[in-house]
């Protein structure tokens, strides 16, 4: 990967994120000067520090889940809440209403100092994380507003599959590509009717868990920083995201294809550190989330591509950072690599776990 195709510069006034930040307890006299913008490595935000605090800023440039803007930092809060007991997230400080300065509003939470993991050698911290975060009591479902609950898992991502599916024709996805994305939509819904009814474990997942998303701390625990996106429904989601091609791929600074042995290892390692109860009963549902995961990050692609990078909406066209998204998204759409990523599944030998 080129670790010089870093993302646009601030698109944010610093003036307006301390006046925003101004309104906050402790923080009355704030200045521009005392924030540094934070070259992060997302699509989704910008970040800031406050200089000698200890903490970061998360400045919305993009809405998850299509909810609007006033629900969108109540969710990003809940899901920093959420997770916070496992030890493997930063703390959530405060939460900024949108506003004159910050049409979306931002939260303040803990900065985490420490570097992107070493795929796949460390690998099994990321393992760790997850199986901490999945293991936090799931609360009864009229308690897990505001974030969506996928009581049935595999339907909660077949409706994420069919909205983004839409878009498929506007990327010019076509030929052998789009036969193998079309065979396995129809797999897809195949297997939602057969599922229903029958019985995943629900956790508390992140479901963006690519290892970009993670700092490895001066302790050498990995941190998730990136969970905005968290909802109820199956850990085996954030499993395969965690390991899938179209995720492991798509870092700038800590990109790798994974060999089969570095996935099944990642997977055993992870089931060694969940209950065993537990273990036994996601067994059945890892290699048929994976491919659901897989279906649900490749048509992403196709709505990111359509929404975002054609409309201008990713920054400077002619970035290294855009151009790095969009030669990831080719990448993805290509059907070489849908060949390649299909064989976890269709060959005869597929991964078993």
């Amino acid at each position: 990967m080129a670790n010089d195709a870093k993302p646009p510069t601030a698109m944010t006034d610093p003036t307006a994120v301390a006046a925003a930040l101004r309104t906050l307890p402790g923080l009355a006299g704030l200045q521009p000067a005392q924030l540094q913008h934070y070259p992060t490595k997302g699509i989704a935000h910008e970040h800031w520090r406050i200089l000698g605090r200890g903490l970061l800023v998360r400045v919305p440039s993009a809405g998850q889940f299509a909810i609007p803007p006033e629900d969108y930092i109540p969710y990003q809060a809940a899901s920093f809440a959420r997770a916070q007991p496992s030890g493997h997230v930063p703390r959530l400080v405060a939460a900024l209403p949108p506003s004159a300065e910050l049409p979306m509003g931002a939260l303040v939470v803990e900065e985490i100092e420490g570097r992107t993991p070493r795929v796949p050698e460390e690998l099994p911290l990321i393992a760790e994380c997850l199986a901490h975060i999945h293991s936090l009591p799931v609360p009864h479902p009229a308690e897990r507003p505001p974030l969506v609950d996928h009581a049935d898992p595999v339907a909660g991502t077949l409706g994420f599959i069919a909205k983004q599916a839409a878009f498929l024709d506007k990327a010019g996805v076509i030929g052998a590509a789009r036969a193998m994305i079309m065979d396995e939509i129809a797999w897809a819904i195949r297997f939602g009717a057969e599922s229903k009814g029958k019985d995943q474990p629900v956790a508390l997942v992140a479901t963006d868990t690519h290892p970009g998303n993670y700092l490895v701390d001066a302790w050498g625990k990995a941190i998730l920083v990136d969970i905005e996106k968290m909802l109820y429904g199956s850990p085996a989601i954030d499993l395969a995201h965690a390991t899938l091609y179209t995720s492991t791929t798509w870092d700038i600074d800590c990109g790798v294809a994974l060999s089969r042995a570095d996935i099944l290892a990642f997977y055993r390692d992870y089931l060694r550190r969940i209950d065993a109860t537990l273990a036994a009963r996601l067994k059945p549902w890892l290699l048929p989330m994976r491919r659901l995961t897989w279906l649900r990050t490749t048509t992403w692609a196709c709505r990111y591509l359509v929404e975002t990078i054609y409309r201008g909406k990713a920054g400077d066209p002619a970035s290294a950072y855009v151009q790095h998204v969009k030669a990831r998204i080719a990448d993805f759409l290509d059907e070489r690599t849908i060949e390649v990523v299909r064989q976890e599944w269709l060959d005869t030998r597929p991964l078993t776990f």
